[in-house]
């Protein structure tokens, strides 16, 4: 993807986070002028998400991006009024140490330096390289509040001892488990009603085999079903947060298979009739740091912001789809519906079907037992929509912080810039356009329908519940910022 539209220093350091263009010298960084979040640790720690995980597995994308952010503003609040910490209460600092961003960026490598190594054990001399490229020294161990590494240290040590045992597993260590850890390991006892060579219930989600076209294949396991359990920052407990039950996804009763069928139909319709612009909001959109993360990149650039604006609006949104994703998964595991592909297997079997026939076969007539969507079949149950929640509760954290519904993002494609199929797609250069935050809502929860992954009402059912969640979100961050919040709990 390129975005000469929007050329600065900012957005190079987002394109050299896929290896667009090469990144800026270290040493050159303005700790004065300089956006330490953008120019160096996101560039430093995109690449080792894509290495840990696929960047559409969300809940653990989002656990590092929310956890740093955290760390990041915890780690600015000293400099700046009134705003206090989630994990850490610590001394303002005099005005006078805030005129420049110079003090900000220093706590903010200290303060990620914490929170790396707690997530990223293994890469340790990654993070200290990060620190010395920019002239710091990692091995630092001050403790002093009135110096920014000190502060910068004991606001990421605050966020890790907080999060390190919170519900997601990050230590393999639940269950009191002492040997071989399995970290972020289910502990919940989930088991699937169907294995990915037997659809027993229709109704019920179904592991898919998956390969990388190398031989060797594997059977899905529910990705983290513990993130239902796992302490939300906004919000006490997601038992409020609930969607419908999935009537159109059990073929059994009056008129149940014909509601089925008509929701599968849906998809395959959306998959025979897939275009360019289709195919890439698909794929924008199933990269959730291309797609939420680089949103709000450029609008720190294009809108000139400082760090503290930037870090303030990062972790809000990254919170939003946090907090979101737990309820969505609390649903999820409930409801424990069908994806499309065991739907279309269960329906239609070896009977044929008009829809996308894999990369760069374009629409043709397949068996039922042959189509696969678009995109890959992600690792949980169908019902709601993670992605779909994940922008409803971004964009309208973005709303409330920004006070207007405008966005104006674009995003362009050169030929042949797919990963899906790369060579192929786009034809032509191709733009996507997000004028409004309700446009990219809407995009972003279509493109599942359009990728095959999810069914309509999985989309519809996300976008209330996790709207509410953005306000809750919202309201969060501007307790902190204003200073009145409880310590370490939602109010």
């Amino acid at each position: 993807m390129h975005l000469r539209t929007y050329v600065s220093a900012g957005l190079c350091a987002m394109l050299a986070l896929f290896g667009r263009l090469p990144p800026a010298a270290a040493q050159s960084f303005d700790f004065d002028r300089g956006n330490a979040p953008i120019q160096v640790v996101i560039p430093a720690v995109v690449p080792v998400i894509f290495a840990s995980v696929s960047p559409g597995d969300a809940t653990l994308v989002l656990r590092t991006t929310t956890l740093i952010t955290n760390a990041m503003f915890d780690a600015i609040a000293p400099y700046n009024a009134s705003a206090v910490g989630v994990y850490s209460r610590l001394p303002r600092r005099p005005a006078s140490e805030g005129q420049t961003d110079r003090n900000r960026n220093i706590a903010v490598f200290y303060a990620s330096l914490q929170v790396l190594n707690s997530l990223y054990p293994a890469e340790r001399a990654r993070w200290e390289d990060m620190l010395r490229s920019v002239g710091l020294d990692p091995a630092l161990a001050s403790t002093q509040l009135a110096t920014p590494a000190g502060i910068g240290r004991a606001a990421g040590m605050a966020v890790v001892a907080a999060r390190q045992n919170d519900g997601m597993n990050q230590l393999g260590n639940e269950g009191g488990r002492q040997f071989n850890r399995l970290p972020y390991g289910d502990y919940t006892a989930y088991e699937p009603a169907n294995t990915a060579y037997d659809l027993r219930d229709p109704s019920r989600w179904q592991p898919a085999v998956t390969t990388r076209g190398n031989g060797i294949f594997a059977a899905q396991q529910f990705a983290t079903p513990q993130f239902a359990l796992t302490r939300p920052y906004s919000f006490r407990t997601p038992a409020p947060y609930n969607v419908p039950p999935p009537r159109d996804s059990d073929p059994r009763g009056p008129g149940g298979r014909a509601r089925y069928k008509a929701q599968l139909d849906e998809v395959l319709a959306a998959s025979a009739t897939l275009d360019d612009h289709r195919k890439l909001s698909a794929e924008l959109f199933n990269n959730k740091i291309e797609s939420l993360g680089f949103v709000a990149l450029f609008l720190s650039v294009s809108r000139q912001w400082t760090v503290e604006q930037f870090v303030q609006y990062d972790f809000l949104v990254n919170l939003a789809a946090f907090d979101g994703g737990i309820a969505v998964w609390k649903e999820k595991r409930q409801h424990d519906a069908v994806r499309p592909f065991s739907a279309a297997r269960h329906i239609y079997g070896k009977s044929r079907v008009q829809a996308w026939g894999g990369p760069g076969r374009g629409t043709v007539l397949l068996t039922a037992d042959q189509w696969a969507s678009y995109l890959g079949v992600a690792d949980h149950p169908e019902y709601p929509s993670g992605s779909s929640c994940f922008c409803a509760a971004h964009a309208q954290a973005s709303r409330r912080f920004l006070g207007s519904d405008t966005l104006g993002w674009r995003v362009t494609y050169p030929p042949g810039s797919s990963r899906v199929e790369p060579g192929v797609t786009p034809a032509a250069e191709t733009t996507l356009s997000f004028d409004s935050w309700t446009q990219f809502e809407t995009v972003c929860g279509q493109s599942r329908l359009w990728g095959g992954v999810h069914f309509q009402a999985a989309i519809d059912a996300s976008k209330p519940m996790c709207r509410s969640i953005g306000d809750r979100a919202y309201q969060f961050l501007s307790r902190h910022i204003a200073g009145t919040a409880t310590l370490g709990e939602p109010d």
